[in-house]
This record gives C-alpha cells, sequence and structure tokens, in this order.
C-alpha cells in the first residue's frame, strides 16, 4: 500500500478530496489541484458548492483567476454528494470544531464527517484531519468511527494522520503554499505517505512527529502560546491605565531587546477560529487527567473579560463630559476580528458592540470589509459611508479593528472623543480628542 499510494503521489495519478470548503479547505483544495491532482472538494453548503464549480471565489487567500481557470481545465470541481469519496486516493477534513454554550469541544462536524467518509471508504486510501482539535480526536474518534463503518482496518486498508491547519487569513507573506506543515500519522509508514502528499502540493517545509497525538497537541500550543502571551499584555494593559502608563510605549521599549522578548499587543479581546477557542479544547481534555490548567484558563478569563472593559473605559470616558452611555450615540469602527480582511469570526468588536447596548448605547457601526454580520440568529447591517457630517454626529468613535483603509486624520479632525483599543493612530499629532487603550 505504502509504495502503491507513493507511486501515485509522484506520477500526480492520486485523486484528491476535500471535506469541507472554508477558509482552510478551499485553500488547500486550490493548492492541490495546482499541483497537478484531480481535486474533488465537498461541502454541506450548496452555495459554495454552486460558486466553486462556476470559478468563482469566496475566500480571500485564493485568487481568483486561478480558481477560475482549475474549474474550467476540469482540475478541480465540487459537490454536496458524499458518495464522492469512492473516487478518492486521500481525503483532508476541514471542518469547522467550534465550541458548544457550555465553552466545550463540539467535535460534530468531525464526527458526522468521518461516519459519511466510512460508508465509502475504500483500500488503499489516506485521510487526513485537519480541523483543530483536543489531543486523541484522530486515533479515539476519527479511527474508530472509519474502522467501524468502513470494516476497512487502519495502517493495512488505509492510512490516517492529523496535519494542523495553518491559516492566517489576510497575511500578505504567509499563505496556505508556502507555511511550513507538521504531520503525524497512525504508525510511520503513513507519516511518511502523508508527508510525502503534502511535499508534493507545497513549497514550506513538512515536519513529521511520532503520532497524531503529538502534531494535534503541537497546533493546541501555537495558538494557546499566543492567547497567554496576550492575556499577560491586556493584564498588564490594565494595570498601566490605573498607574498613567503607555503599555503601548512599554511594549515599543521592550522590543529593543534582540533576545528573549516576543512582542504581542493590547485589544478589545481575542478574535479569529483558533486562539480563542483552542485553549478550551486543553483545558477540558485535561480533566480527564486530573490536571489544572491554571495559567491557560487564567489567561482566557483576561482576554474574555476585554469587551467588556473596554466599554468600561468607555462609560469612564463618556462621564467626563458630563454624558451617561445611555443617551450616547457610538460609532464602532471594525467588526473584523483582524485587519484588512472581511472576517469575523469569534470577533471582540461584536462582543463590544454588544456590551455597548448592554448599557443602553445607540451603537451603530462601520467597516470598509463587511457591511452586515450575523450574531446570535440576527443579521446586523453597518452605515454605508462615513465623512465628517457622519463622525461629528457620535458622542464617541471607538476603534475596535486596525483597518488601514480609513481616514484617521478625517476621524481625529471631525470626532468629538475617540477611544483607540488598536493604537491605530498612533501617527495622528494632534492627541487632544483620542485615548488610547
Amino acid at each position: 500500500m505504502k509504495q502503491i499510494l507513493l507511486n501515485k503521489i509522484r506520477n500526480r495519478e492520486m485523486i484528491v478530496g476535500v471535506v469541507g470548503l472554508g477558509y482552510v479547505g478551499l485553500p488547500l483544495a486550490v493548492e492541490k489541484a495546482k499541483a497537478g491532482f484531480r481535486t474533488i472538494g465537498f461541502d454541506i453548503q450548496k452555495e459554495k458548492v454552486d460558486m466553486v464549480n462556476a470559478g468563482k471565489n469566496y475566500i480571500g487567500d485564493v485568487v481568483d483567476n486561478e480558481l477560475e481557470v482549475l474549474v474550467e481545465k476540469g482540475q478541480l470541481s465540487a459537490t454536496c454528494d458524499f458518495s464522492f469519496v469512492k473516487e478518492v486516493d486521500c481525503i483532508a477534513i476541514c471542518v469547522p470544531t467550534p465550541l458548544d454554550k457550555h465553552q466545550q469541544p463540539d467535535i460534530s462536524y468531525v464526527r458526522k464527517s468521518s461516519e459519511e467518509i466510512a460508508k465509502y471508504l475504500t483500500k488503499e486510501t489516506i485521510v487526513v484531519l485537519e480541523s483543530t482539535t483536543y489531543p486523541g480526536t484522530t486515533e479515539e474518534v476519527v479511527q474508530s468511527i472509519l474502522e467501524k463503518g468502513s470494516g476497512l482496518k487502519c495502517g493495512e486498508d488505509f492510512y490516517l494522520g492529523f496535519s494542523p491547519e495553518r491559516v492566517d487569513p489576510g497575511n500578505l507573506i504567509y499563505k496556505t503554499k508556502n507555511t511550513p506543515k507538521v504531520v503525524g500519522g497512525v504508525g510511520r509508514d503513513a507519516t511518511k505517505v502523508i508527508a510525502a502528499m503534502y511535499r508534493a502540493v507545497l513549497d514550506g517545509d513538512v515536519f513529521e512527529v511520532s503520532s497524531p497525538a503529538v502534531a494535534e497537541m503541537e497546533k493546541i500550543l501555537e495558538n494557546t502560546y499566543r492567547n497567554v502571551n496576550i492575556g499577560l499584555i491586556n493584564e498588564l494593559t490594565m494595570l498601566c491605565n490605573q498607574m498613567g502608563i503607555s503599555m503601548w510605549e512599554v511594549i515599543e521599549a521592550a522590543k529593543t531587546k534582540p533576545y528573549g522578548f516576543q512582542a504581542f499587543y493590547p485589544g478589545p479581546g481575542l478574535g479569529g477560529h483558533c486562539i480563542p477557542l483552542d485553549p478550551y479544547y486543553l483545558s477540558w481534555k485535561a480533566r480527564e487527567y486530573g490536571f489544572h490548567t491554571s495559567m491557560i484558563e487564567s489567561s482566557m478569563m483576561i482576554n474574555d473579560k476585554m469587551p467588556e472593559y473596554c466599554t468600561e473605559r468607555a462609560m469612564k470616558i463618556l462621564n467626563r463630559f458630563k454624558k451617561s452611555m445611555s443617551s450616547s450615540k457610538i460609532l464602532v469602527l471594525g467588526v473584523a476580528y483582524k485587519q484588512d480582511i472581511d472576517d469575523y469570526r469569534e470577533s471582540p468588536a461584536i462582543k463590544v458592540i454588544e456590551e455597548l447596548k448592554k448599557n443602553k448605547a445607540e451603537v451603530d457601526f462601520y467597516d470598509p470589509w463587511i457591511k452586515n454580520y450575523k450574531y446570535k440568529g440576527q443579521v446586523y447591517t453597518g452605515i454605508d459611508k462615513i465623512n465628517e457630517k457622519i463622525i461629528n454626529n457620535y458622542d464617541l468613535i471607538m476603534i475596535t479593528t486596525a483597518h488601514t483603509n480609513i481616514d484617521y486624520k478625517m476621524i481625529q479632525k471631525s470626532s468629538k472623543f475617540i477611544f483607540d483599543t488598536k493604537n491605530v493612530m498612533r501617527d495622528i499629532e494632534n492627541r487632544e480628542n483620542i485615548e488610547v487603550l
């Protein structure tokens, strides 16, 4: 089996499938197709499938004309029918792994996908889980589902492994193609074959580890590392505010040390799919071993509190002008979770808006990348444009995303007051009406 699959990879005879055509899956499918592999994408959302089959892109990290050309050549197609699994030699699972309402891991999409794949799984097939999850998922959950549902034996009839997605939407340097990959398979042969597949597709290095669990923990470490360090910075930011010290200036000074320090920055909270969620996966799994992840949980508490803290700071600013929040109009600038993208998954800005509304403020938002967003079953629409007159109509401008395509000089000149939670106005000279987080 190992040699058969390696030959198919080498000769570009392997047909590959990608389950889940979102921020991870579609760019991966495109790169596999560009590398010469016939690629079939799957998604339960017919709208996405129809767009792919029409050569229409909906993901920022995918080049529009590349997708169109691949579809026209028949190199890439999409389907809503799981029976496509019978046709492929390699399947990557790239489905969401959110938290449930109790902040516990929800791997229902992984389970459902595995159950459907098992129905059509054939011998000499590779299955790779890319969805971020807790250590043990690949072997404890996916492997058992695939074996039970297909009657095949992992390691003998098919290969299984985990290779964590590494996607940073909006990153101008690192994309799917050139970002290093980590691979851990169930058995050494599985690892070697899966690694060979990624090496045939990607330009980035492929680092092999001894098991799926190591690869799963590696992914959790990446994002927990950032969560903990951002939590530290956010906590010190609260302290520095009380001490009358600029945390932003402190960080710039610390950055001059050429070793032993990496800069992290404060903000209104954490956004995106990974950093706000992954530590919960690890702390949940740790309980199985009677282990309490106190440092991780402390950082999560701090970061989760930031939207509320920013709202309290906004309230104090308004009070200085003898304005109550309940009688104030506030414009929130930016609902994307990071600058210059249209992704608002877990965006702290949306939670800030929710907190402001809880305190009876009249709140609007403007985001040049996002016209509306869906939150808790409702759709919220922003204002179409901003200008001097519109800006001056608000009691407070609250900057929650550091978009670069906004005229901040105009905003400074036209605003009554600005609360800048991202320090995006650092180069504005007149700072009489600006307060920074």
